[in-house]
């Protein structure tokens, strides 16, 4: 068999890697408390969230999936070096877009609309852009294989 060379990993990859698989844990744990409406976890939400959370259709669920499960997914393979990181993340930033169809064609509770709301939607569009762009250019030189 011939070897190839292999690109030694940068210390950021395990920054990055390390804080991208804590950021989507929360994200998967949010999920799975929601989708199985934990009462601690719902409790801070208003009865109005929550109809609209119960109304929402299923699609919303399966992309909300694939949108957590995918950035987790895309962390670990990240830290494995694996090119499929590449992948996962794209499915993980394709499901938050298709997700976020479903605020613009309902009505929106009102802490949807907070500014702590909004500041946070902004902080998960940026970080998957992030990650997304991150694991490609690793990929391009050849970290991720």
């Amino acid at each position: 068999m011939i070897g190839t060379l292999r690109v030694r990993a940068p210390r950021h990859l395990w920054i990055v890697g390390v804080l991208a698989l804590v950021w989507n844990a929360f994200g998967c744990t949010d999920f799975s408390m929601t989708v199985t409406r934990n009462p601690a976890w719902m409790a801070p939400l208003s009865p109005e969230m929550i109809d609209w959370l119960d109304a929402a259709p299923s699609w919303t669920v399966a992309t909300w999936a694939l949108g957590v499960w995918g950035g987790l997914a895309g962390s670990l393979l990240l830290l494995l070096r694996s090119r499929w990181a590449v992948a996962a993340f794209t499915i993980s930033l394709l499901g938050l877009a298709v997700n976020q169809i479903y605020p613009f064609v309902s009505r929106t509770p009102a802490m949807l609309t907070s500014p702590a709301s909004i500041g946070i939607t902004l902080a998960i569009w940026a970080i998957a852009v992030f990650l997304l762009w991150y694991a490609i250019r690793l990929r391009r030189s050849g970290v991720l294989r």
